[in-house]
């Protein structure tokens, strides 16, 4: 291919909504095209990345005997309404109707779908197991699409799907498919890590998520800095911090004027902010009141309290609900209230504390001395709080550290959740029937190409990993118009395409800086210069995108593999 036929439009001014760089990057290389919000044109350059993307998730598929198929993206409302999700999936999905009034969605996961499909014909346990996966787009009506490809409401992604006889074969598969995720984003160039993770609307118990580690990330994760514990902050585990014992004191209340946040409160009376209470109000999806409470100095994790209470989602709640419970918004506290008029969570690490404060349930008072395990008055004991860094780790004496991170990819396990709602069944070897256990494996393809430019730029453009380069190599030529170095140049583009090697030929009658330039923005990996200078020196000048290493390769003997073996310096 040549630069003068390339579609590629670059930009000097990047949009103004473009926040982080892999967005303004490829906007400004001509790799995607905005359309609307959240729906963007991929252009030649991103295509071609991501078809080679495609193709590593394929060849890392065949090990673990994962087969392709193609599902609909319209999928009808009648197996989403089976499961029980058509209500629940929310906002974020494109729902339609057909000419004849029938409500369909575009799909914005497959789950539903592919149960339906394998439930008539997966009957024995002789067939078992099967994993099937596709390589689609996938609609989401995401309130807040932001950051390019990162979160967009049409998307490429890679899907999973596996059926199993019992929880061994499902581990098996999980394991096959976790495996097949690290040796994908190995090779395409990610600094990642593996990290325990919520199940989310996707359901089931137990998860991993795939992080491209990243300043820019929307995720935050925290890791141990010990053992090899990690986890996405909405899932980690807070280990429950023991107070040191005390002599239990006499429970009064105290009056607090004005006082109705917990570090006001802990000024106010002289009090350190970790021998405090914290109260949040969440309502849940189905109207209940939800109070929750931890230590002064933590924040609640609303992703626990959905997990604990059982709900789809959690919102703050009214005041209006609040005093309907017998509170008072600011000085809400666990005691005497009435459990039938309010879910009562109370973090562990709470139920350790020794005489602490809390709110009394009346305007301007809290209690002082009060004691959890004698005073507290609670629904549930949970971990509810969001770990951060210095935290002990929970697994063992090491403490957590923070990073952001880019979800590139996640594992499920479902076990029977869809099975058993849309009756997918075999029969064992004794004729009894059983539900499919099932996992899930997901990949954002586009997330992928964008955490890889996010990883790895400068201030010149993208430096492109060599497995998903849209280009490898960039030959440009220096002067178009000298006939014995145009030919050369012209000979060396067409050798490595033979030779299989993804190569651009700049063959505009441009100045060098604006050639130089534009190989630097777009991010090849490597870039040959042939021009009346180094045909002067017989060879080529050859130079590293990711590190600025320069050399000469000589025209004589196997050029070729020098180039190769130049190459796998790269990315």
């Amino acid at each position: 291919m040549r630069v003068s036929q390339l579609y590629a439009p670059t930009l000097r001014e990047v949009p103004a909504e473009a926040v982080i760089e892999s967005h303004k990057l490829m906007l400004r290389a001509g790799y995607i095209r905005k359309v609307a919000g959240g729906l963007y044109s991929y252009l030649p350059l991103a295509w071609r990345s991501l078809r080679k993307i495609e193709e590593i998730i394929r060849e890392e598929m065949v090990p673990t005997g994962a087969q392709e198929i193609m599902m609909p993206i319209v999928q009808p409302s009648e197996i989403w309404q089976e499961s029980g999700r058509w209500p629940a999936y929310g906002a974020e999905m494109f729902k339609l109707k057909d000419r004849h009034g029938r409500d369909f969605c575009l799909g914005p996961t497959h789950e539903e779908l592919v149960t339906t499909l394998v439930r008539d014909d997966l009957r024995s346990y002789r067939q078992l197991p099967v994993t099937l996966y596709q390589i689609q787009s996938k609609f989401r009506d995401e309130k807040r699409p932001r950051f390019g490809l990162m979160r967009s409401r049409e998307f490429i992604m890679k899907d999973a799907y596996s059926f199993d006889k019992d929880a061994e074969g499902l581990d098996k598969s999980y394991q096959d498919e976790y495996d097949a995720y690290s040796r994908i984003f190995t090779r395409c160039g990610l600094d990642y890590r593996p990290v325990e993770a919520d199940s989310g609307a996707i359901g089931g118990k137990g998860s991993h998520e795939f992080m491209a580690l990243a300043d820019s990330g929307e995720a935050g994760i925290v890791y141990c800095d010990t053992c090899e514990y990690a986890a996405d902050v909405e899932k980690a585990e807070c280990a429950a911090i023991e107070a040191p014992a005390e002599e239990p004191k006499e429970l009064e209340k105290k009056a607090t004027p004005d006082c109705s946040t917990i570090e006001a409160v802990c000024q106010y009376l002289g009090s350190p902010i970790e021998k405090s209470v914290k109260a949040v109000a969440f309502v849940t999806d189905e109207g209940k009141l939800v109070l929750c409470f931890v230590r002064g100095d933590k924040e609640v994790n609303d992703t626990k309290v959905v997990n604990a209470v059982g709900c789809n989602e959690v919102d703050m709640a009214p005041d209006d609900l609040i005093r309907e419970a017998g509170t008072v918004p600011g000085f809400m506290g666990p005691i005497g209230l009435n459990k039938d008029k309010a879910i009562i969570l109370i973090d562990h690490t709470v139920m350790h504390m020794h005489n602490v404060c809390c709110g009394a349930n009346e305007k301007d008072v809290h209690y002082v001395n009060a004691e959890p395990s004698r005073d507290f008055v609670y629904t549930q004991v949970a971990d509810i709080s969001t770990a951060v860094a210095g935290d002990k780790c929970p697994h063992c004496d090491g403490h957590l550290k923070e990073a952001r991170g880019i979800e590139v990819g996640q594992v499920f396990k479902l076990n029977t959740k869809y099975s058993e709602a849309l009756h997918a069944t075999y029969l064992d070897v004794d004729g009894k029937e059983h539900p499919l256990v099932m996992g899930c494996y997901g990949i954002g393809v586009g997330r992928t190409l964008a955490a890889a430019i996010e990883q790895h730029h400068d201030k010149d453009g993208i430096i492109m990993p060599r497995n998903i380069a849209p280009y490898q190599v960039m030959v440009l030529a220096m002067n178009v118009k000298d006939e014995e170095s145009w030919q050369k140049a012209v000979e060396i583009h067409d050798a490595l395409n033979q030779a299989g090697i993804d190569t651009l030929l700049d063959d505009r009658d441009e100045r060098a800086g604006v050639k130089f330039k534009d190989a630097d923005l777009i991010g090849c990996p490597l870039r040959i210069v042939i021009g009346p200078k180094t045909m002067k020196r017989n060879a080529m000048e050859t130079k590293l995108r990711c590190n600025g290493e320069m050399a000469d390769v000589s025209f004589e003997g196997d050029w070729i593999q020098a180039i190769r073996d130049i190459l796998d310096k790269a990315l």
